[in-house]
């Protein structure tokens, strides 16, 4: 395979790519050679995006359903067409297995068409006045309408399937959206919002920024309407203070909290576990991190667990065969490592002990952990599974729902009173039944709560988001 890339992520201002004025390189963090390049957007290009996000909102309110459907489908078409030169393009830049890549692209095409799909499916709903004296005889219904700009802020660990889950559902709806990508992964994201001017988009309906310098600002410019945030919760929360009124869905971080009761098959458990604690470098938001067992299966399960991983291919994110490439860059883990080396040093135990080659890091799995330390308390983001045993589940929920965090929890168990009594005193944004807390269909409303986020994903859900409900009253 050719693993040349040298591109050029520039914005697209009313549809057309506007040079640059200053660049930054783009580094494979395997390799360390210089990718391509991106531009360093300022206050000019964020005017002029937004300005001609502002004239195509008007357009896109204008375009029938079908219309946003079937440039949604050609768009799908589009990115599936660009599949490989954007999945090749995204493992050099993030370090992320090719065989993922290849496959985050697939999905996002999937994504499109899941938003497509709901483009025709915009309703509102019927109001029974005659529930009131002052109501009886009148007819009232609510309709929903195009909310105008959207700012979609991704991230790197998943540049472009995220994307497509907030661009998707924004042109479904009938918006503009204003695409500011992780400057992690600009690259990908070019390609992928250039196969979207490719399908038709109308001019200034999909524009981009890129760098960080224009964050602060666009997430604040009045001409946006919507912000749609993944990433960091400190981030997050200083998007939601800079926000003003304006709504906001946020897509923020977790510590994939995963229970596996003594019920439950224990082989798929900790093969579930593994993969999904690992695969991406554990650099997923829902990544299983905290595993829960209860105690008298606990034994058996990090055995299991540890073998699973064992058996985890890394290197070469190119190499066809790697399952696990790198970390985003080199500072990432070594943040990762700091961690686990905190909490071996406070008498963690560990079972496996992942070294470290620049931004390559081999998972680590650790017992006798408590909620004081870091790798249980916040989230890792890396290759690190905590296994924690617990005798009542009640007391492990507690502890769960006194965190910040709220994103997803995944349940083993055959016991429809266990996953019962998880789903109904666990607060958090989902909880997934025999799969862990990474399980994600694109279709499903996707989000958390408390610190994890607000609002939701999946096109359907994202679509309410990202429309204003209105009343019509007939006297």
């Amino acid at each position: 395979m050719n693993a040349d890339v040298d591109l050029l992520a520039s914005s697209f201002v009313s549809g057309r790519l506007r040079d640059p004025e200053t660049t930054v390189e783009v580094r494979d963090p395997f390799r360390g050679d210089v990718v391509g390049r991106a531009a360093v957007s300022d206050g000019v290009d964020l005017d002029d995006v937004v300005d001609a996000a502002v004239r195509a909102s008007a357009v896109m309110a204008a375009m029938p359903g079908y219309e946003r459907a079937a440039l949604l489908r050609r768009a799908a078409d589009a990115t599936e067409a660009a599949q490989d030169r954007i999945g090749l393009v995204m493992a050099r830049e993030t370090g992320k297995a090719l065989r993922d890549c290849v496959v985050e692209v697939a999905r996002s095409a999937d994504t499109l068409r899941l938003a497509a799909e709901e483009a025709v499916r915009i309703t509102g709903e019927h109001v029974p006045m005659d529930a009131s004296p002052i109501g009886a005889g009148k007819l009232a219904l609510t309709t929903r309408f195009p909310i105008g700009v959207v700012a979609a802020i991704t991230p790197f660990n998943g540049p472009i399937n995220l994307a497509a889950h907030k661009v998707g559902p924004a042109l479904a709806a009938g918006n503009s959206v204003v695409l500011k990508p992780s400057p992690k992964a600009p690259l990908s994201s070019h390609l992928f919002a250039a196969a979207l001017q490719e399908a038709g988009v109308p001019d200034g309906a999909l524009g981009t920024l890129y760098g960080d310098a224009v964050s602060a600002r666009l997430v604040s410019d009045s001409r946006v309407d919507f912000v749609s945030f993944t990433g960091s919760i400190p981030v997050g929360r200083a998007i939601h203070a800079a926000v003003g009124l304006k709504r906001v869905a946020l897509e923020l971080g977790g510590v994939g909290p995963t229970f596996v009761h003594h019920d439950s098959d224990l082989v798929e458990a900790a093969r579930a576990c593994a993969r999904n604690g690992v695969l991406l470098a554990g650099q997923s938001c829902v990544s299983v991190q905290n595993v829960y067992v209860q105690a008298s299966r606990v034994e058996e399960f990090t055995a299991l667990l540890d073998s699973e991983v064992a058996s985890i291919r890394f290197g070469d994110p190119l190499d066809p065969d790697t399952e696990v490439g790198t970390l985003i860059d080199e500072a990432a883990a070594l943040r990762v490592e700091g961690l686990v080396n905190r909490a071996v040093a406070a008498r963690a135990q560990v079972v496996r002990h992942g070294e470290r080659t620049g931004a390559a890091l081999r998972a680590t799995i650790l017992t006798s952990v408590d909620q004081s330390m870091e790798v249980v308390r916040d989230e890792v983001f890396g290759p690190v599974i905590t296994v924690q045993p617990y005798e009542d589940i009640e007391s492990v929920i507690a502890t769960i729902n006194a965190s910040p965090y709220g994103l997803q929890c995944g349940v083993f168990t055959n016991s429809i009173d266990v996953a019962h009594r998880v789903y109904k005193t666990l607060r958090t944004g989902g909880v997934i039944v025999n799969a862990t807390s990474r399980w994600r269909s694109d279709q499903m409303p996707y989000g958390g709560v408390k610190d994890s986020g607000i609002g939701r994903e999946g096109p359907r859900f994202a679509i309410r988001e990202m429309t204003d409900e209105r009343l019509l009253v007939i006297a």
